[in-house]
C-alpha cells in the first residue's frame, strides 16, 4: 500500500497548466537567441531533420518526467507493508523427502514440460511454505540412511535454503522408509504444538533399514502425530538421469517405474492419516493445500507495519531526468541553455 504524508504538494500539478496558458496569452515566452538569419518579420526558428525534433520531444518529456517525480518526492510517498505476527505456535508440519536415484525420474508434469520427481516435491513444498504462514515446517532427507536437514521452524527463509540444498543420492541408493519415519517422529514427539504431521514423499517401497514402516506409523499414532503418505511418479518406462555422489558417474537412461502403494497406504491409515497418488504438479500442490487445511490450528496474532519511504528515490530520479533532458539540448540540439 502506498500513502502521502503531504498529499497536499500535488497542488504543484496545477503549475503546468497555467503556465502552458501564460505561455499561450504571452506572458511567459521562451527566452532563446537562435543562431539564424532570417528576413524581418519571418518565421521564429523550429527544428526541421527528425533526429532533431525526436531529441526536442525527448528533452520536454525527461523535463516533464523529472517535474512529476519532484512533486512526488515533495508528497514523501511511503509503501506501506503489513506483517502478520503470530503469537502463539502453529502446526508442526515435517517432510520426510526420498532423495534416492530414482527420484531423479522426470516423469512429473508442468506447466512447461517434464520435471524430475524431487524437483516437483521440492517445488511444491517450497510454493506451500511460502504461501502457508504460521506454521512450523521442517525437512528430514531420506534414502537408504536419514537425516534432520532442518528441525521445525517459523523461519521460512531457512527451511526454502534447507530444500534447496537437497539432491538426488546424496543419503544412498536404497528406500528406508522406517528410518526417515522414525528420524521425523524423534524430532515432533517432544514439540508442544498443537497439531503435528509427517509428510512422506517417496516413489518407492521400503528396501532398506532395520525399522518396519508399520511400527514407525504406530510409533507415530503414539505420539500424536498424523501421518500423509505421497507416492510420486507415474508407471512405465521414464527416462531418467543423475550423478552418482561417489563415484561422479553420470547415469542416463529408463527407469521402469512400477510400485505396489498398498504399504505407502496402509501406514498413513495406521497414524490417522490419508494416502495420495502424485502424477503431476497440479495434483502435488493440490494435496499439499488439503493437508495444510486439515492440520490448520487456530493462532493468536497481530499486525505490524513496517514502512519504506521513497521521497530519496522520487528525489533522485528528478535529479537524473532533469539531467537527461539538460544534456540533450546542451550536446544533441547545441542549445546555449
Amino acid at each position: 500500500m502506498i500513502q502521502f504524508e503531504y498529499p497536499q504538494a500535488f497542488f504543484f500539478l496545477f503549475v503546468l497548466p497555467l503556465f502552458i496558458v501564460l505561455r499561450k496569452l504571452g506572458i511567459f515566452s521562451k527566452i532563446s537567441f537562435p543562431l539564424t538569419i532570417s528576413d524581418w518579420g519571418g518565421k521564429s526558428f523550429v527544428y526541421s531533420d527528425a533526429f532533431s525534433k525526436i531529441s526536442s520531444f525527448f528533452a520536454h518529456l525527461f523535463a516533464l518526467a523529472g517535474f512529476l517525480s519532484l512533486v512526488i518526492a515533495l508528497s514523501n510517498p511511503i509503501i506501506r507493508h503489513q506483517e502478520k505476527i503470530y503469537t502463539s505456535r502453529g502446526t508442526d508440519i515435517l517432510f520426510v523427502l526420498d532423495t534416492s536415484p530414482s527420484m531423479a525420474a522426470r516423469d512429473i508434469s508442468l506447466a512447461n514440460g517434464q520435471v524430475t520427481r524431487l524437483e516437483a516435491a521440492k517445488l511444491g513444498i517450497k510454493t506451500l511454505a511460502s504461501s502457508e504462514r504460521g506454521a512450523n515446517y521442517g525437512l528430514v532427507a531420506m534414502a537408504s540412511e536419514a537425516a534432520c536437514i532442518a528441525p521445525p521452524t517459523s523461519d521460512i527463509e531457512l527451511f526454502l535454503k534447507s530444500i534447496d540444498s537437497l539432491s538426488v543420492g546424496e543419503f544412498g541408493e536404497g528406500t528406508a522408509l522406517g528410518i526417515g519415519l522414525s528420524t521425523a517422529i524423534y524430532h515432533l514427539s517432544s514439540s508442544s504444538a498443537p497439531k503435528k504431521c509427517i509428510v512422506l514423499i517417496t516413489d518407492g517401497e521400503n528396501n532398506a533399514g532395520s525399522l518396519h514402516p508399520e511400527t514407525a506409523a504406530s510409533l507415530a499414532k503414539e505420539n500424536g502425530i498424523s501421518l500423509y503418505t505421497f507416492g510420486i511418479g507415474t508407471k512405465g518406462s521414464v527416462p531418467i538421469e543423475y550423478v552418482d555422489k561417489k563415484s561422479g558417474k553420470i547415469h542416463s537412461g529408463f527407469y521402469e517405474s512400477d510400485f505396489d502403494t498398498t504399504p505407502l497406504e496402509t501406514i498413513a491409515s495406521i497414524a490417522g492419516g490419508s494416502y495420495f497418488g502424485i502424477e503431476s504438479m497440479q495434483a502435488l500442490s493440490a494435496s499439499l493445500s488439503e493437508i495444510a487445511q486439515r492440520e490448520d490450528s487456530v493462532q493468536t496474532f497481530h499486525y505490524r507495519s513496517n514502512d519504506t519511504n521513497c521521497y530519496r528515490n522520487f528525489l533522485l530520479l528528478s535529479g537524473l531526468l532533469f539531467l537527461l533532458s539538460w544534456l540533450i539540448r546542451r550536446i544533441f540540439l547545441s542549445e546555449v541553455l
